[in-house]
């Protein structure tokens, strides 16, 4: 079943997500070799593809997973939360 995991940033969390981004990048790649990922993205503060120093308000993440407990564990895993 397809899952939309919807993250907020928390404020001034710019330096965090982007010292995090090559994990949470990695994990995005192996869900898409799996076949999993249907899509994925960040929601820029500004309408820009690189907001720069404005940062993100969150993300999008669309994969399919055996359940929501499933979805959940692998949300509650990811760089930009831990």
């Amino acid at each position: 079943m397809l899952y939309a995991i919807i993250g907020q940033d928390a404020p001034d969390s710019l330096a965090r997500r982007v010292a995090s981004r090559p994990a949470h990048l990695a994990r995005l790649q192996a869900l898409k070799a799996q076949g999993r990922l249907l899509l994925a993205g960040p929601f820029p503060a500004v309408d820009a593809e690189d907001p720069g120093a404005a940062g993100y308000t969150g993300s999008l993440i669309v994969a399919e997973f055996h359940s929501l407990a499933q979805a959940q564990a692998w949300a509650d895993a990811d760089p930009y939360l831990t």
